[in-house]
């Protein structure tokens, strides 16, 4: 299904004119299929990064979904012709596959974050969701793994059987990660979420829904994470805005699509 949902770019990033229900059943198919998948969640953090490291972008391409995962990625792809597209946050996209998978016994595996953190995720939604098959958790080192610790993972990951791979990294290094091992792990789906392991297991708050809708969760993230996020966010902001306002004044008028 996936390689028929559109695409738009943004900044020269394909990105996928979609909603939630859409990333749902496709991710659904590779399961069934046993078709080997990752997912970008991807906001205007990863667009800008794409525009200098073109590693990054090819990643994007390859990818099997490159999510909307912020409002201005919305409005841009609404604007560029796509007006049914809706946020697909990772948040919210791990919730709805947590429930799918809960019904239906897909098998969920947790990699990622700080020790501690995976099994705190996978205890919280298996309280939320009963029933939910968690066939594993791993958090790896905050360091470049030697080639024998990563077989060992890879070894660990695939004896676990997972249906689907959530991979809490951080961007871009979660998206590098998928890529690298998309070939040498038997696991259907990979999801790139990032944040979403702390804000369901419950270790960061999220950012109220009305300042999610009208695309300013970052001013939120900012505010609570200051040190961290000052200098991505003072880049981000000013250079995604002017970049896409160049984008839209010289893009030809589209016609606007319901696919």
């Amino acid at each position: 299904m996936s390689e028929a949902l559109p695409r738009v770019p943004i900044l020269g990033v394909p990105v996928s004119a979609i909603t939630l229900d859409d990333a749902v059943s496709a991710v659904e198919d590779w399961i069934l299929a046993r078709r080997r998948h990752y997912v970008c969640i991807t906001g205007a953090h990863g667009v800008i990064e794409c525009q200098t490291d073109r590693a990054l972008r090819a990643i994007h391409e390859r990818a099997g979904l490159v999510t909307p995962d912020g409002m201005p990625l919305v409005f841009m792809a609404r604007r560029l012709g796509f007006p049914r597209t809706q946020r697909v946050y990772g948040p919210d996209l791990m919730r709805a596959l947590t429930a799918l998978s809960a019904r239906k016994g897909y098998r969920q595996y947790y990699f990622g974050g700080a020790t501690g953190l995976p099994e705190r995720l996978a205890a919280r939604l298996t309280e939320q969701f009963p029933g939910l098959p968690v066939a594993g958790t791993f958090s790896p080192p905050f360091r470049p793994t030697t080639p024998e610790e990563d077989e060992a993972v890879v070894a660990r990951i695939n004896a676990a059987k997972p249906d689907i791979l959530w991979v809490g990294l951080s961007t871009p290094k979660q998206e590098y990660w998928m890529a690298r091992h998309r070939d040498r792990l038997e696991v259907p789906v990979m999801v790139g979420v990032g944040a979403a392991f702390d804000f369901l297991a419950g270790t960061k708050r999220q950012a109220p829904v009305w300042m999610q809708r009208r695309g300013l969760e970052w001013a939120f993230r900012l505010g609570t994470e200051p040190r961290r996020l000052w200098r991505r966010y003072g880049r981000i902001v000013p250079e995604f805005t002017l970049r896409a306002a160049f984008q839209l004044l010289s893009a030809p008028s589209r016609p606007r699509r319901s696919f």
